[in-house]
């Protein structure tokens, strides 16, 4: 095998790895029952990937040649276990007692059949027939599995996240504000819960179904925003996460047609039919204010702006119709000029009296600044970071130094841009800021 060739098959795999790997682990974890256990099939299959793939080439169904081989790398693990197994409590007490290995290797024979019956069980089944029936399915499982009522609410969406979707622990913990050593043993700590729980791999009965779906919904989103907008890194987006979000919000529905279900299916629309617009062609961060608006995707504003009118239309809709409808209202809009602002500052505080929060203050702050003036922005703004609230969020200072540079505040407006950029951690966003402090005179 020639080094070209040797370079080719590694390629593939790489790119096997990013866009199916999620699927491949959620159906391993199918059928294999065990986080851990489908997380070292997974590796292994891809390392007999890297091995075999240059040599005899890519097979035609990769993530089904990967499941069955991750199998059976779980099956060889299984039954080389199985000769390690501890002896049963009783059988060891005995054991020790006369010294009898007779009583050693009937607790070895127990264990090893014990554990090759597990190995038969989930060697079971046609191969054939996974990648066709219920693999689309598995990663839906396995957001419900997480979001098992049983795990506490951050644990649920740090686990979807990280076994789902795939975010590195310290992606997640950047998400969370919270330090990416405690982001991890949640994380553990929630594994072994379902694991000594015995929580079934499985989408709950519809009774059980709305119960889960505000944990459900949540991690869709969280998934959608690091698509989106990357919490840190070279790029601005990473069109994997965001399209993955919405491939499984589009899954939800067709299970479960909930009214909020659908808004958020319309919000991660909406917001992805700007994605072209939203960088040059160098990847450089370009504002609302500026962007081409003939690149936004239309088809993606019509679908999505149907979602939002279904939706309000049933009267039962919360925060993310809501964000929602907001969108849809940018998108409506030839301009940032010729924006109903109004009727977004309106939907605003219909959505902060549903759900408040800081962010959401701040938005309605940039709203009023739009509808009103810098001034009355400035002054919202301003109220909200005496509060002590969103001091380390990078936007809020981002958003008033805005503010001050079109008030011609110009001191104010570098002293809140170079705060911005202390706490940004996406390139893009600093070179932006960057590119703003050197056209601002010190004041």
């Amino acid at each position: 095998m020639n080094e070209t060739a040797s370079a080719l098959g590694h390629e593939t795999v790489d790119a096997v790895y990013r866009t199916e790997s999620r699927r491949v682990f959620a159906t391993l974890i199918r059928l294999l029952g065990d986080f851990d256990l489908a997380e070292e099939a997974l590796h292994d299959a891809f390392h007999a990937a890297l091995e075999q793939w240059p040599r005899e080439g890519v097979p035609a169904n990769p993530r089904a040649w990967l499941v069955s081989t991750g199998r059976f790398k779980a099956i060889d693990t299984i039954r080389r276990r199985a000769r390690f197994v501890p002896l049963p409590t009783e059988v060891a007490d005995v054991s020790a007692a006369d010294g009898s290995m007779e009583w050693d290797e009937m607790g070895i024979e127990r264990g090893e059949a014990a554990l090759t019956e597990f190995a038969g069980q989930i060697g079971a089944g046609d191969p054939a027939s996974w990648d066709e029936e219920g693999v689309e399915d598995d990663q839906l499982r396995l957001i419900f599995t997480c979001c098992h009522p049983a795990l506490s609410a951050d644990a649920r969406v740090a686990l979807t996240l990280r076994e789902v979707c795939g975010l590195t622990t310290e992606e997640i913990a950047r998400a969370f504000l919270t330090p990416a050593p405690t982001l991890a043993q949640r994380i553990v700590r929630a594994k072994a819960k379902i694991r000594d729980a015995r929580i079934p791999y499985q989408v709950p009965t519809r009774e059980d179904l709305p119960e889960r779906l505000d944990a459900v919904l949540r991690v869709l989103y969280l998934v959608f925003n690091e698509g989106y907008s990357a919490s840190f890194g070279g790029v601005l987006t990473r069109h994997d996460l965001s399209q993955e979000a919405i491939r499984l919000g589009r899954l939800l529905i067709e299970l479960l047609p909930e009214p909020e279900a659908m808004g958020l299916l319309a919000l991660m629309l909406l917001h992805e039919s700007r994605r072209p617009a939203r960088t040059s062609p160098t990847g450089e961060l370009v504002l609302l204010e500026e962007q081409n608006r003939a690149l936004w995707n239309q088809a993606q504003i019509a679908e999505g702006t149907m979602l939002v009118e279904q939706v309000l239309s049933s009267r039962r809709f919360g925060p993310y119709t809501l964000q929602a409808a907001i969108a849809a209202v940018h998108a409506e809009a030839p301009s940032i000029a010729a924006t109903d602002w109004a009727q977004i500052v309106g939907l605003y505080e219909v959505l902060l009296r549903a759900d408040p929060s800081p962010v959401i203050e701040l938005n309605r702050a940039v709203a009023v600044a739009m509808r009103d003036g810098p001034l009355a922005g400035l002054a919202l703004i301003d109220a909200i970071l005496a509060r002590g609230d969103l001091a380390d969020y990078h936007l809020a200072h981002a958003a008033r130094a805005d503010l001050c540079r079109r008030l011609g505040r110009t001191a104010e407006a570098r002293a809140s841009y170079e705060r911005a950029l202390s706490l940004t951690q996406q390139e893009p966003e600093r070179r932006f800021i960057e590119r703003r402090l050197g056209t601002i005179q010190a004041g």
